[in-house]
Parts: C-alpha cells; structure tokens; sequence
C-alpha cells in the first residue's frame, strides 16, 4: 500500500508540473499572436502594481530598518559601522528587495487571481467564453502574467529605494550616525553586476507568481471549497517557487559576474 501511494503521489506531481509547463508555455507565446487584449494588461497592471504600491513599500522601510539596526550592532564591534550603508544597500538590491517584493506580491495577486478564475470556472464563465469563441488563456491568463511581470521589476526598484531610506532613517535617528556618509557608502559601492542581479530576479518571479496563480485558478473543482483549495495552493506553491527559483538564479549570476 505504501508504494502503491508513493507511485500515484510521484505520477500525480509529474503531470501537474507538465500541465504547468505547458500552460505556462502556451500563456507566455500568446503575446506574440493576435488578438492583444491590451485593456485588460491595463487594468490588471493598476491592480497589480498600484495596489501592492503600499505594502511594497511598508515592508521595504522596515526591512532596510532591520538591517540597519542588526549590521550597526554587529559592525560597531569591529568598529566598522561606517559601512552599514553599503551593507544594507548590497543586501536590498541584490537579494531582499527582489525577493520581498515577490513573496508580498505573491501572497497578494497570487491568491486573487487563483479565487477570481476559480469563480469562474466553478460559475461555468469560462466555459461561456470558450461557447462564444473567445480563448479564455489568451483574455484572461496573458494579461495577467505580463502585467505582474512588468510591475514586479517596478516595484522592486521601489522596495529597494525605500529600504535604503528606512535604513538611512534608523542610521540617522537611532543609531546617530552621519547620514551623508550612510548614502556615500551606499551609492559608491554599488557596481553594475549588483544592480543587473537586482533587476533580473524580478522578471522570473513576476512570471511565477501569475503563471502559478492562474493555473490553480483555471484547474478549480469542487465548488466554492475548490476555490479556497486553489487560492491555499496558488500562494504556498508561488512563494516556495520563489525561494528555489532565487537560488537558482543567483547562483548562475554570480556565476557570470565572478
């Protein structure tokens, strides 16, 4: 029986990451075939981006304030809390900003755009739009993926932005320290290869968030008990991706610009 399980468990996991890929392939190459349904890329960037703008930035100013008050407290040991900038400055851009920023997102769109298409499929909307001739991946899965990918790299650059000032802030006011030295260390030693590895990350987590959070949409059954299942299912799948995905990419890209 244990075996029995093991084998269906190992079958199942290979045909959803199957039907993910190739999902996932089909919503990514839409964009490059007629029709464009570029209002919907309109509205879903406003819900996208100007919707996560807020929490965006909430958690930037407090993470780089984080790391603001933990690198001073480890540094003055070595009396080297001169350099708290660069610290909280590499660690944001490089790796923080991104992954924050996708993980909020995730928790955020991910879920919603898995309970919004799983509505519909538990209403029989999807299935009107197919009677009527429409692709419902190409009105409503595309759309959603270019619009959270394109937002994401914005919204990380302000997660980064503010993350440097929340630790400008904690620097200045709590730990007393020089505020034209923390931005002269944070802008100096910044070279093009952070920068490049902070931008990058972005575009992959933009495409998982959205890919994952539609496909769990589109795959609903079960009624509205389905739909709460593919929202749970949609957010713990992104968010893990995420991190995976993270490591992989900075290892390659630390690989290049050795």
């Amino acid at each position: 029986m244990a075996i029995e399980t093991i084998d269906k468990t190992a079958k199942r996991l290979v045909l959803t990451v199957q039907d993910y890929s190739l999902f996932a392939w089909r919503a990514f190459t839409n964009l490059y075939r007629p029709p464009i349904y570029w209002p919907e890329f309109l509205i879903q960037a406003d819900i996208i981006g100007v919707g996560s703008l807020s929490i965006v930035i909430l958690a930037g100013l407090s993470t780089g304030g984080v790391l603001a008050l933990q690198s001073a407290a480890t540094l003055s040991a070595f009396g080297a809390t001169a350099v708290t900038g660069q610290f909280v400055s590499l660690t944001m851009i490089r790796e923080l900003g991104p992954v924050l920023t996708g993980v909020m997102v995730s928790g955020r769109n991910a879920s919603s755009m898995a309970s919004e298409l799983g509505s519909m499929v538990v209403t029989e909307q999807i299935d009107a739009m197919r009677a009527l001739g429409v692709d419902p991946l190409r009105k409503l899965v595309t759309p959603r993926i270019f619009a959270c990918i394109s937002m994401l790299f914005f919204l990380t650059i302000v997660a980064d932005a503010f993350g440097i000032l929340g630790g400008a802030l904690v620097t200045v006011f709590m730990n007393n320290q020089n505020g034209t030295q923390y931005f002269s260390m944070a802008w100096e030693h910044l070279v093009y290869a952070d920068i490049v590895q902070g931008l990058v990350k972005p575009l992959f987590f933009g495409y998982i968030i959205a890919s994952i959070g539609c496909f769990y949409g589109m795959r609903t059954s079960g009624g509205t008990e389905g739909v709460g299942r593919s929202t749970i299912q949609a957010v713990v799948y992104a968010s893990v991706l995420i991190i995976f995905v993270d490591f992989l990419i900075t290892q390659v890209l630390l690989t290049i610009f050795r």
